[in-house]
C-alpha cells in the first residue's frame, strides 16, 4: 500500500509499505478520506520533538473496515466508521480523577495518510463508531478536531448574551465560534485572513476583526464591548504566544480566558500578575479531548451543527499530500483532504 512518512522538517515521502497486520482487538481500515490539520502543518514545518523521524504521518480520517481482529465486538467487515486517534487507559492517576485528556498512558495512532490504517484495541473499544448513511466520510473525518472544540467549550462558562472573543479563525477557532454562537453568545472572531473571517460570518458570529496591521488589538476588542470593559470570555485558538498574552488583556474583570492553541515548545507567557489578582481573571489551559466529548462531537456532526464543505476546501490524491499541506499552511484554505479509492 501507499503511505506517507515524515522524514524530517518539510520532508514528506510517499512510500510503498506492507499493509499492517492486525492482532486481537484491532481493526484494519481501508481509508476513504484523510484531512489536513494544523498539527500536521506544525510537524511538517518544525518537526515534533517526541517523535523520532521517520514516522507515520497524519491522524484525521474515516473509512471502511477491511478486517476485524479476534475478540472485536460491535464491528464488522464493511462497516463505515469514524475513528479518533487516541484513547485513554482508564487506569492511571489522571484517568481515575476524570482527567482523561491528561492520561499518563494515552494510546496514540498516527499514520492516517495511508491507504490502510490499523486501529489499536483501546481506540476500537472507546473511540470508534459505526456511521449510518446520513454521515459522509468527509463529515466523519472532522470528528477528531471537533471533539477538541466540544471539550474546550464545555470548559468555558458561556452564558446567554455573553460576549465571547475567539482569537484565530482556523479550523478549531471556527468550531469554537460556532459552538459559542449556539450557546447564545455574542461572538467576535479575530484573524488576519479575510477568507477565514468571511466563513466566521457565515457561522453566525456578531463581529469579525481583521487584525492585519493593527497595533493594539486589545483596544479594538474593548471598543466593541460596553464601557470598554472587555469580553466576558476570550478563547485563544492560534497557538501564538503573543496572542496568548493579548487574550488575557482582552477580558473583563472577573472574566474567563481559555488557552487552547498549542504553542511552540519553550514558549513563555509573561502576564502582569496584578491584572490576574485585582481583576480576578480566570485563565485555564485545555488540551485535547475525552471519549465522552468524542461521542458528543459525532452526534453534533450528525445534527449538522457544522458542515464539512465549510471546512474542507480541496481534494487531493496521496501523491500530492505535500501540496495539500503547504496550501493549508498558507492560510488560503481552512483544511484540505486526501481521497482514496
Amino acid at each position: 500500500m501507499l503511505a506517507a512518512m515524515l522524514y524530517g522538517v518539510e520532508d514528506i515521502r510517499i512510500m510503498e509499505v506492507p499493509v499492517p497486520e492486525i492482532g486481537p482487538g484491532e481493526v484494519l481500515i481501508q481509508n476513504k478520506i484523510s484531512t489536513t490539520c494544523g498539527t500536521d502543518v506544525k510537524n511538517f514545518k518544525r518537526g515534533y520533538p517526541l517523535l523520532k523521524p521517520p514516522h507515520p504521518y497524519g491522524h484525521e480520517f474515516s473509512g471502511v473496515i477491511a478486517a476485524v481482529g479476534k475478540d472485536v465486538k460491535g464491528f464488522h467487515e464493511g462497516d463505515r466508521v469514524a475513528v479518533h486517534n487516541t484513547a485513554p487507559c482508564n487506569e492511571c492517576y489522571y484517568c481515575k480523577k476524570g482527567l482523561y485528556s491528561m492520561c499518563s498512558n494515552m494510546t496514540f495512532n498516527r499514520g492516517s495518510y495511508a491507504e490502510y490504517v490499523k486501529v489499536p484495541e483501546p481506540i476500537v473499544r472507546q473511540n470508534m463508531f459505526v456511521l449510518d448513511n446520513s454521515v459522509s466520510h468527509k463529515t466523519a473525518s472532522l470528528m477528531e478536531p471537533f471533539s477538541c472544540a466540544v471539550y474546550g467549550i464545555e470548559n468555558c462558562p458561556v452564558h446567554l448574551g455573553d460576549t465571547v472573543v475567539v482569537n484565530g479563525a482556523g479550523p478549531i477557532g471556527l468550531m469554537f465560534a460556532r459552538l459559542a454562537v449556539l450557546k447564545g453568545a455574542k461572538v467576535i472572531v479575530t484573524d488576519m485572513m479575510e477568507n477565514r473571517l468571511k466563513l466566521a460570518e457565515k457561522m453566525g458570529v456578531w463581529k469579525t476583526c481583521n487584525l492585519t496591521g493593527v497595533e493594539n488589538p486589545v483596544e479594538v476588542i474593548r471598543e466593541l464591548t460596553d464601557e470598554k470593559r472587555g469580553a466576558d470570555i476570550v478563547i485563544e485558538a492560534t497557538g501564538l504566544i503573543d496572542v496568548w498574552k493579548t487574550s488575557v488583556q482582552m477580558v473583563r474583570k472577573g472574566g474567563f480566558v481559555l488557552l487552547f492553541g498549542g504553542t511552540k515548545s519553550g514558549s513563555e507567557l509573561t502576564v502582569d500578575a496584578t491584572l490576574l489578582h485585582y481583576s480576578q481573571i480566570t485563565v485555564k489551559g485545555v488540551f485535547h479531548t475525552t471519549p465522552r466529548h468524542v461521542m458528543t462531537a459525532l452526534e453534533l456532526l450528525k445534527m449538522g451543527v457544522i458542515l464539512s464543505e465549510d471546512y474542507i476546501q480541496n481534494e487531493y490524491r496521496l501523491p500530492d499530500l505535500e501540496k495539500a499541506i503547504r496550501e493549508h499552511a498558507s492560510g488560503s484554505v481552512i483544511k484540505n483532504c486526501i481521497v482514496y479509492d
